[in-house]
């Protein structure tokens, strides 16, 4: 047996079934061993062949996310895996358990600026829980096994770098089985919650922040807003697992948010941030805080917490709920619900009403569409960007679906390599994704890789040839909008050159038609929506100085000549800077 054939059974036996990846020089031996188990057909592996490796590190990525278990991706040698390192921070902020086989040049040349030379070891360290170079055979098995473990046990990304010659050599070592326990459940000790439980029952006002941490706490979260009449936000990451059958709901805060989160939180007297590490500080309040989260290293790092409690959220509020006195006062939650539906009604909603006939199309109305064509158990992924803001804001989550994003690392591009990686997984499941034309442009040429495998995923293209959240940005920082618009592009037709089914959409009345004829079609699909430009997101907390920003902007556009470009701006944005500014 090769070591590589001896890595690939370890892959095999840790229940390993994709490979996403590009072939060539180093990476040979493992390829070879991958091809020799017969795929997933006859229970071996499969290689997913990719356009670009970073394409690969994404697919991996979402593919850990929406099925809990060990991804694999990999890269040959210097250029090859140094792409993988985008797609491999996202995976490992995002907490996505993804082994990268990372080869190597020839292992006697390491260290002599050989052709293609890089450090793969050195270069990954910083985006990994775990990285490490397999220099001979008999070291190879239990590198093998510490770079699983770390992966499934410390969810994040192990990365084991390969030279090609070490690869073809002999195995020499026994492989032992991965030890992969049961996860544990920490609890708080019962003084700390009878400490949480003063802290709800003396706050006359309370209110929750939640986040992704409280994945499995739905149930428990919900008691413990009833309980403390307590109106629920949550970060984007947390919108999978909070909002759903949830009357407490009161949206999202932060740049991308919407609703009375920001207003609820900032009014209570005592903030509960659960399961969430939100780095915007900007928008969280100067109030009394108490956090719950299985991490203790995150406790109090984004805001001061008069009380840190380390332990996982749903046996924290399991601990709490029978310690806790039913508040008879509802004015808070009461008024905040109210002030939620509000400004859900007449500023998110307002642009998804008596549009029908706008064009350029409002994304808003096109994402709010897109939402109600969406199966229940839809797996959207969605774009760095505006893309962010229209799925935060419209497609709502069911329990059963799930929102995919670079939710942490932000990288462009992202949401057209996680659908494929999600869609490998999931093959007999809906997924959609909302692709910015400037996200898609970048990876565009893995658009092949989903006709190759003719997987049946749809891209809604929000084709504003622009970067919509670049521009403003620069208008808030009072500068002119520069260097954000690009012509205008017909990816439909890019589209059906490439063998895919692909519609146009200028026509709003067009688009109900047109997502259902692509989300039936039983290969990928494309609709290109050429939608708004000038259409921006207004975060729900403005400060003057942004608003001064804003106005210095548009006056520098103006006297530079562009007074056509200020009203019409204006005139997209209408509905919604009043009610905000």
């Amino acid at each position: 047996m090769k070591l590589a054939d001896q890595i690939v059974s370890q892959l095999q036996a840790a229940g390993v079934r994709r490979i996403y990846g590009i072939v060539g020089d180093s990476l040979n031996p493992i390829v070879d061993a991958v091809r020799r188990t017969g795929g997933s057909a006859k229970g071996g592996i499969d290689w997913i062949h990719v356009r670009h490796e970073e394409v690969a590190a994404f697919a991996a990525s979402a593919d850990a996310q929406v099925t809990g278990e060990l991804a694999i991706c990999a890269g040959s040698c210097g250029p090859g895996n140094l792409h993988l390192i985008n797609g491999l921070y996202d995976a490992n902020r995002s907490g996505a358990p993804v082994l990268a086989i990372a080869s190597h040049i020839p292992s006697a040349q390491i260290g002599q600026d050989y052709f293609q030379e890089t450090h793969p070891d050195r270069l990954f360290t910083e985006c990994s829980v775990y990285s490490e170079l397999i220099s001979t055979p008999v070291q190879s098995p239990r590198v093998v096994q510490a770079a699983i473990q770390h992966a499934v046990t410390l969810k994040g990304v192990s990365v084991i770098t390969l030279p090609g010659d070490i690869a073809d050599e002999p195995a020499t070592s026994d492989v032992t089985p991965v030890a992969v326990p049961e996860p544990g459940v920490l609890v708080p000790p019962a003084g700390v919650v009878e400490k949480l439980a003063a802290e709800i029952n003396a706050a006359e006002k309370v209110a929750i922040f939640a986040g992704a941490g409280a994945a499995g706490a739905h149930d428990e979260l919900m008691r413990l807003a009833s309980k403390a009449k307590a109106p629920v936000g949550h970060s984007l990451r947390g919108k999978d697992f909070v909002q759903y059958d949830n009357p407490f709901d009161v949206g999202m805060t932060g740049l991308l948010g919407y609703g009375a989160a920001a207003e609820g939180i900032e009014d209570a007297d005592l903030m509960i941030m659960v399961g969430t590490d939100f780095p915007y500080d900007q928008f969280l309040p100067d109030t009394r805080t108490v956090q719950i989260d299985a991490r203790a290293e995150v406790l109090g790092r984004r805001t001061a917490v008069d009380l840190p409690i380390q332990g996982d959220v749903k046996a924290t509020l399991d601990a709490v709920l029978p310690l806790l006195e039913e508040k008879k006062n509802s004015k808070f939650l009461d008024k905040t619900l109210k002030k939620h539906e509000k400004l859900m009604d007449k500023a998110v909603g307002a642009y998804t009403r008596k549009v029908e006939k706008h064009t350029p199309i409002h994304p808003e109305y096109a994402a709010s569409l897109l939402n109600e064509a969406l199966a229940d158990d839809a797996i959207v992924t969605a774009d760095t960007g505006m893309c962010n803001v229209w799925s935060a804001r419209y497609i709502q989550p069911t329990g059963r679906s799930r929102l995919i994003g670079s939710m942490l690392h932000g990288s462009m591009a992202n949401a057209l390599p996680q659908a494929i990686g999600a869609q490998f997984a999931h093959p007999d499941r809906q997924v959609v994704a909302m692709c910015g034309d400037g996200g898609l442009s970048m990876l565009m040429g893995d658009m092949l890789t989903a006709r190759a495998y003719d997987l049946p995923l749809t891209l809604a293209v929000f084709n504003n040839s622009t970067l919509g959240m670049v521009k403003l940005e620069m208008l808030v920082d009072k500068l002119p909008d520069f260097g954000v618009d690009v012509p205008e592009v017909n990816y439909a037709a890019i589209a059906q050159a490439m063998g895919w089914h692909a519609i146009r959409v200028e026509n709003p009345k067009d688009l109900d038609k047109a997502y259902a004829e692509a989300l039936s079609h039983k290969g990928p699909s494309l609709v290109d929506i050429v939608t708004d430009p000038m259409a921006l997101s207004i975060p729900p907390k403005i400060t003057s100085d942004q608003v001064f920003g804003f106005a210095t902007a548009m006056s520098r556009i103006v006297l530079n000549g562009g007074a056509g470009e200020a009203v019409a701006m204006g005139r997209s944005n209408l509905r919604n800077i009043p009610r905000s500014w």
